[in-house]
């Protein structure tokens, strides 16, 4: 069995904003990358049960750069996103309007190459990403 790894972010923003960035490729390109040196250039997003999704993080310097997809499971609008990673790996987000805030819960399963802790982290820092674009996108 694998570990789970949760990260969160609780967004001063609607759940409608939460979710438009969260799943338009023209938002996923702003925010889906760990820290100031990386971009994410290109997303593409098919969000529905069955659908694919691709997204391209690489360093701002073209170092290095990696593809990050998979196959969504399932999808339930505002509330619940949950896919699963080309190499096999499950992970889920759930959505959840808490006054005028929204809570964003990721789950997923660590890989066996790095730290957990590392793993964690670096979720995070794209979380945390993620809760900067949307709380200035308005």
């Amino acid at each position: 069995m694998n570990t789970s790894i949760t990260v969160e972010a609780t967004i001063t923003a609607s759940i409608e904003n939460v979710w438009k960035c969260w799943t338009e490729p023209e938002h996923i390109t702003k925010w889906n990358f760990a820290s100031d040196d990386w971009c994410a250039p290109h997303a593409i997003n098919d969000l529905r049960a069955g659908g694919a999704f691709s997204f391209r993080m690489e360093a701002k310097d073209g170092s290095f750069g990696f593809d990050f997809g998979g196959v969504y499971d399932e999808v339930i609008q505002h509330q619940k996103i949950a896919y699963t990673i080309g190499d096999g790996r499950k992970v889920s987000i759930d959505f959840s309007q808490l006054g005028n805030s929204c809570l964003v819960v990721e789950t997923f399963e660590a890989e066996s190459m790095n730290p957990v802790e590392m793993q964690q982290a670096g979720w995070q820092a794209i979380l945390n990403n993620f809760k900067k674009h949307v709380e200035t996108f308005r």
